[in-house]
């Protein structure tokens, strides 16, 4: 039974055939019309991004991130990317204060914040964004020296930055910052900073060398004043010492002295006349106190004397 309704169901589709093919192109065109428009109405924002709806060419907010309907034929959607973007300007030839010529690039980045204003203030926000840099960079240049431009490079940076910023504000755009990325002075200019440079080097190295030497010197110097005052100390040292020796001598004479009486000091004094007077032609000269000294042996002498006789007379 199953069988015999395939044979009919197939002669059915030769007859048909024709018929049967242009339904189905029909078919496809329509499903494609369809998934066309299902695509154009469905639209995935992802969150760095938002979608501006324009419904019959009024703009009725701002939708995102997510997933967003739009009607079809009626509504239309402008993507606006609100990360940090940058704009790279190309060499711009410039004119100093004093008449010279510098070539300068740059860079500008930029952020929307308010994604409207940024689709409806502006028509072309990166060629008006360099156009206002341009302008602005000439102006600022022109008012300062060659020596300045090479050397106030974040002075330039910050009053582009702030008359930028001054002008995007009213087109929802935030300039974050402006940045140099090159500056190059004319050829002759350049040379001149190469010598200027090599004859600073130089001007370095002889200063440092010559503050060596003197480092030197002062070292020698002091290692000198050092040692003359070590052998200064040393003299004085010695001399106290000698000093000290002598003046030990002396008392140590001096009490041996006081312990001497009148007696051994004679004899001592008559030693020392014994000596005198066995040299050849001398003369001697006796003092009036050397009687004096004298006095004493004679007591002695008597009382020795009378001794003796007493003794005799027993």
């Amino acid at each position: 039974m199953i069988t015999q309704l395939s044979i009919l169901l197939l002669k059915f589709l030769e007859i048909e055939g024709i018929g049967i093919t242009i339904e189905l192109i029909i078919l496809a065109f329509v499903a494609i019309f369809i998934l066309s428009i299902l695509a154009a109405s469905i639209k995935i924002i992802p969150e760095y991004q938002r979608l501006l709806i324009f419904r019959l060419g009024r703009a009725i907010g701002v939708k995102g991130p997510g997933l967003v309907f739009l009607i079809p034929l009626i509504d239309r959607g402008v993507v606006i990317d609100l990360r940090e973007s940058y704009i790279e300007v190309e060499r711009q030839t410039c004119i100093t204060k004093d008449n010279a010529p510098v070539d300068i690039d740059f860079l500008i980045y930029f952020k929307v914040i308010e994604p409207t204003r940024s689709v409806l203030e502006v028509s072309d926000f990166r060629g008006a964004a360099i156009g206002i840099a341009t302008t602005t960079l000439r102006a600022v240049v022109g008012d300062i020296d060659l020596d300045e431009v090479l050397a106030k490079r974040e002075y330039i940076n910050q009053v582009l930055r702030t008359k930028l910023d001054e002008v995007t504000m009213r087109w929802g755009v935030k300039v974050t910052a402006v940045e140099i990325r090159e500056i190059l002075p004319p050829k002759s200019v350049q040379d001149a900073m190469i010598r200027q440079m090599s004859a600073e080097r130089n001007r370095r190295a002889m200063v440092t060398e010559a503050e060596g030497k003197r480092e030197s010197s002062i070292r020698v110097a002091e290692g000198e004043k050092q040692s003359l005052i070590l052998k200064a100390e040393g003299e004085r040292q010695a001399a106290i010492l000698r000093a000290e020796g002598i003046s030990t001598a002396l008392d140590m004479i001096n009490k041996i002295a006081e312990k001497l009486d009148s007696r051994t000091v004679l004899l001592q004094y008559l030693e020392a006349l014994k000596d005198i007077a066995s040299a050849p032609s001398t003369k001697i000269i006796l003092p009036m106190e050397l009687f004096g000294l004298i006095r004493p042996l004679e007591r002695m002498s008597k009382m020795l004397s009378g001794r003796g006789q007493e003794e005799s007379t027993d």
